[in-house]
């Protein structure tokens, strides 16, 4: 603008009509075609506002939205390390109330900053109280080195450091359950959500805003690379993730499951993981591979059973009432 332009000239319905919605994260940056972390962080960022700053630790999205010099963030962002974060969100936390301020921390990793190598300092930030929501984008390996299993890995998939063979059908360990480990430390809310349903997602994140405390979310988010299904169908994918039942998608409060997904028929396990390349192995024809299926299935039916996935608890609620069930010990989402 000038100093001969008149202010009068402008028309700001018309600049405001061209103002770019806000983005936490914004295109350009050099995620994999398909990655479900990617579309993860932005539905996080977006429903969180413009009001927050970020403690990002080493990994995927870190690697892809900063590559020297250039930055996808358009909020206060600063990269921590794998086993830091939760302390380094604590500090920005800490700081922004010494001045004063209502910008709130969020603390992004994956499930190797925050099953392993970081679960040491969620803990401690948890345990303190301290007004952050930690967000785990889980692709279930060390996808950003190589593919190695983490303890998030589902159990018979097959990662660089889990290969199938005669001892073993991949991964021999069942997936760390981090939503009740963390619900453990009874904190105001914690909850699982998946990339396929971006609306559950807005809608856990901006309740997790509003509660003043400790708040937890983990995001099942395909990887086309590491789990080895075409980039076009990671949403099917993860959709399918939770209508077999292998991703209860729920919500805690205080260390009581409030909330819960329903999966009125739930589809076979082998709808999941046909598709994917890392448990090709199971597919084979021998003895071995029928079992783990078996086994895969059984994890599968027993999440159903114990979070009532079918929907006993909402059939409940319509026959004798929501105050009625809600004592009872657990509220329908």
């Amino acid at each position: 603008m000038t100093d001969k332009t008149d202010s009068k000239d402008i028309d700001i319905a018309r600049l405001r009509e061209h103002q770019p919605r806000f983005q936490g994260i914004t295109s350009g940056h050099r995620a994999c075609l398909g990655c479900g972390e990617a579309l993860a962080a932005r539905l996080v960022t977006e429903a969180a506002g413009p009001d927050v700053a970020i403690a990002n630790a080493t990994g995927c999205l870190e690697i892809f939205t900063t590559p020297w010099p250039e930055s996808s963030w358009r909020v206060p962002w600063m990269h921590s390390l794998f086993e830091n974060t939760g302390a380094i969100a604590a500090g920005m936390e800490a700081a922004f109330k010494m001045q004063g301020k209502s910008t709130k921390v969020l603390a992004f990793a994956g499930d190797g900053g925050t099953f392993d190598i970081g679960f040491q300092a969620l803990s401690g930030m948890i345990e303190r109280g301290h007004n952050v929501l930690y967000v785990c984008f889980d692709n279930e390996a060390y996808m950003n080195t190589g593919i190695q299993r983490s303890s998030s890995t589902p159990h018979a998939a097959m990662t660089t450091t889990s290969p199938p063979g005669k001892a073993r059908m991949g991964k021999r360990h069942l997936k760390k359950d981090i939503i009740s480990i963390v619900a453990a430390h009874h904190i105001p809310y914690a909850a699982t959500a998946s990339v396929a349903y971006p609306s559950d997602i807005r809608k856990k994140v901006r309740r997790a805003m509003d509660i003043e405390g400790p708040t937890f979310l983990v995001i099942h988010s395909p990887c086309p690379l590491g789990w080895g299904h075409e980039a076009d169908i990671s949403i099917e994918v993860a959709r399918l993730a939770v209508q077999t039942g292998l991703m209860p998608v729920i919500e805690l409060e205080r260390g009581e499951v409030t909330g819960v997904m329903p999966v009125r028929e739930p589809r076979p396990v082998l709808d999941y993981l046909r598709p994917q390349g890392r448990f090709r192995h199971l597919f084979a024809d021998n003895p071995k591979a029928r079992e783990e299926l078996e086994h895969i299935q059984a994890l599968a039916d027993h999440n159903i059973e114990v979070y009532n996935l079918r929907g006993e608890i909402a059939d409940r609620m319509d026959s004798e009432g929501a105050d009625t069930v809600r004592r009872g010990g657990m509220r329908w989402a």
